[in-house]
């Protein structure tokens, strides 16, 4: 039987795979969505990037999960890519969901062609939440948009400043990556990279940048085939 545990990215708890997770119940699987530190119903709780990957390490054994596929979506994919360092024979496969992969030495804006996010950090401690305006073109509805913002909280800002810890080669591990179109057709440099590895594949959904919502039973049917070689 296999474990799913979903990472959502920035601004998003454990609640934005509630279709997803729904999905893949009905198909057999345990289901273990999480909020990290600091975000939806966890906030007010201090946290930095280490502080995620080991909510996500910490979540795994205190549960005893075996057979695990860890998701991470978006900048969830930092502290699970370093958490799938961690667990060691539990892990079953990572999928990253149109998501950034930590990179040794560097956060997760690292190369992002503007500072005005890091310079928001800077100012309030926190990366702000989008607006709606700032999801247009990603595949989804008004009310999608809506459920979006309005779950939405400010995320810790030094989870996205602090520098990545990685011991080995990501590109060693079993790993899904969906590159989501919308959101550009092709992966960053650094994905490009990992894509090379013969453990690692390439799946594309026809959405934006969010498909947990904008697509969930898409998301859900793909995760499900990645965990049977389909």
């Amino acid at each position: 039987m296999t474990n799913f545990v979903l990472v959502a990215g920035a601004w998003l708890g454990a609640w934005a795979w509630d279709e997803v997770a729904a999905d893949l119940r009905s198909a057999g699987h345990e289901v273990h969505p999480l909020t990290l530190s600091g975000l939806a119903e966890k906030q007010g709780v201090p946290a930095g990037q280490q502080t995620h990957v080991q909510d996500i390490v910490g979540e795994v054994e205190r549960l005893d999960l075996r057979d695990v596929v860890l998701v991470g979506h978006s900048y969830g994919g930092v502290p699970v890519g370093q958490a799938a360092e961690q667990i060691g024979d539990r892990l079953t496969r990572v999928v990253f969901v149109d998501a950034m992969v930590p990179v040794d030495g560097e956060s997760s804006l690292s190369g992002w062609p503007s500072d005005e996010v890091g310079e928001a950090i800077a100012a309030t401690g926190f990366w702000p939440p989008l607006a709606a305006e700032d999801c247009a073109g990603q595949g989804l509805t008004d009310e999608q948009i809506a459920r979006f913002v309005t779950g939405s909280t400010p995320h810790p800002g030094a989870t996205a400043t602090e520098p990545a810890v990685l011991t080995g080669d990501l590109g060693e591990l079993p790993a899904t990556y969906i590159k989501c179109l919308l959101d550009g057709d092709e992966p960053m440099p650094a994905v490009a990279e990992l894509l090379k590895s013969d453990r690692w594949e390439l799946v594309t959904m026809d959405t934006g940048h969010w498909p947990m919502f904008s697509q969930p039973h898409e998301l859900a049917r793909i995760l499900h085939d990645s965990t049977t070689g389909t």
